[in-house]
């Protein structure tokens, strides 16, 4: 199926075509490319005008260029523009105005990828669904999930994220959600702000984005739900709310399994029970959110509930695997390596806690922007509650080494600034029937971790 002609992305961005071109997919990136895109010559660490003669070799049907590169034909199949991030922005809002999805948008300090991903995977059975790919939720990668929408979609997930102030105001305005769900806030990105307040702000900021008579999903049970609050009031919205203090969707009780959580809840009064395939209590907050959005879009509840059963969490993400070791036995892993906070650190060793394996093993890596209370925030992890039914931990990173010093002596594993020097060492780390946690900011290639804990194993992963 077509995705854009010549002649609407040139209208579309007040671009020049030079060539009566269609594409069926828009690409930033040579090495993911598929014949047919539309190729995005970005300027991120390298200049994507660099790429632009390997794009077009590749199969590209065009691209995206602010000029033509000096190893590209004049005649070559292209889109020129005044700047590429803007053109890439225009044809995004183009996409967006041109359907007639219901469109949810989705951010949060926490979850935000897996609640996207509950929300793709209860709305795909509703209809044709199109959502953000892997974490694609800042500058470039909302305006690319939006040109990359068919005209003919039922559903949309749109993730937006930020690092620093006033990035999700422009996200949201050009997503322009019918839902905007706020799945939390916390202590995350504090180097660029002064508060956790602050940060509240920024997240409402994607209700300012909301269409007429849209409909904000907030978190009842965080400090500053009146900050969000307000803003949907000043917006004129109505504001749904979910939690274990919310009024529309409460959240009553979680039992945890190792492998999924059972929960149930009362919903404008009525008591309904819910399964989320992986542990997790904050699963179940972050499932509660994703029904009240789904239910916000039109969809029945019921068919949110039976929906949300074929979820599963993604890559790095709390995904719990069973691997057999080379020198018999097992271990149970669970793969949580793609990033951590404080939040998000506290719930993965809620799971781990909970776990039933022999020794509970933590392998942890250092949390990034936390501003000036960085290393407080670190040995503050000795303290919460799920640590004292973990066996041992193994810390990784310079900030870590504050969380090392706090730990009790018979929970203190072994210290390095990398996660490769800690790889080295996993054999004599990890016995039969351990469960074991990888858990860090991205930065710190706990994924090394992970990789290290497979090549142990012998066959592969087992079902489980």
């Amino acid at each position: 199926m077509t995705l854009w002609t010549a002649a609407k992305a040139a209208e579309a961005t007040g671009g020049h075509a030079t060539t009566d071109w269609q594409v069926n997919g828009v690409s930033i990136d040579t090495r993911t490319l598929q014949p047919g895109d539309l190729f995005v010559a970005l300027k991120a660490a390298r200049d994507g005008h660099d790429f632009v003669a390997q794009a077009l070799e590749k199969g590209a049907g065009a691209a995206l260029v602010s000029h033509v590169p000096e190893d590209v034909a004049k005649d070559a199949p292209l889109l020129i523009v005044d700047d590429v991030q803007a053109g890439l922005e225009a044809l995004g809002q183009a996409a967006r105005a041109r359907t007639n999805a219901r469109v949810v948008g989705v951010t949060g300090s926490v979850g935000k990828t897996s609640t996207k991903e509950m929300l793709a995977t209860i709305l795909e059975s509703q209809g044709k669904t199109h959502a953000s790919v892997a974490s694609y939720n800042n500058h470039w990668g909302v305006p690319l999930t939006l040109a990359r929408m068919p005209q003919d979609t039922a559903f949309s997930v749109i993730e937006i994220g930020m690092n620093h102030p006033g990035e999700i105001g422009p996200l949201a305005r050009q997503t322009c959600p019918d839902v905007a769900l706020v799945t939390t806030v916390a202590a995350v990105h504090l180097e660029a702000f002064e508060s956790v307040a602050g940060i509240a702000l920024e997240k409402a900021a994607i209700i300012e984005g909301l269409k007429d008579g849209g409909t904000a999903i907030v978190n009842a049970d965080i400090d500053h739900t009146e900050i969000l609050n307000q803003c949907a009031k000043d917006r004129g919205v109505r504001i749904v709310d979910f939690g274990r203090k919310a009024s529309d969707y409460t959240l009553t009780h979680v039992t945890q399994s190792p492998e999924s959580v059972h929960a149930n809840a009362m919903v404008n009064g009525k008591p309904i029970t819910f399964d989320v395939q992986s542990a997790g209590t904050h699963f179940a907050m972050n499932a509660l959110g994703a029904m009240a959005a789904c239910v916000a879009l039109g969809v029945g509840l019921d068919r949110a509930i039976n929906g949300l059963r074929h979820w599963s969490p993604v890559k790095g993400r709390g995904v719990r695997e069973k691997i057999a070791l080379a020198t018999g036995g097992q271990i149970e892993l669970l793969d949580d390596s793609y990033n951590a906070n404080p939040t998000s650190m506290a719930a993965a060793l809620d799971v781990l806690a909970a776990s039933q394996g022999a020794r509970r093993i933590a392998f942890l890596g250092d949390m990034k922007e936390l501003g000036a209370q960085e290393q407080a925030m670190h040995a503050a992890m000795a303290d919460i509650e799920a640590m004292a039914r973990v066996d041992q931990v193994h810390c990784i990173g310079p900030l870590m080494q504050a969380l090392h010093t706090a730990l009790p002596q018979e929970k203190r594993g072994l210290w390095f600034e990398t996660s490769a020097e800690m790889a080295t060492h996993l054999p004599e780390l990890i016995r039969q029937d351990d469960t074991v946690l990888a858990k860090g900011s991205l930065s710190m290639a706990l994924a090394l971790i992970v990789d290290g804990l497979r090549k142990m194993g012998q066959g592969g992963a087992l079902d489980g």
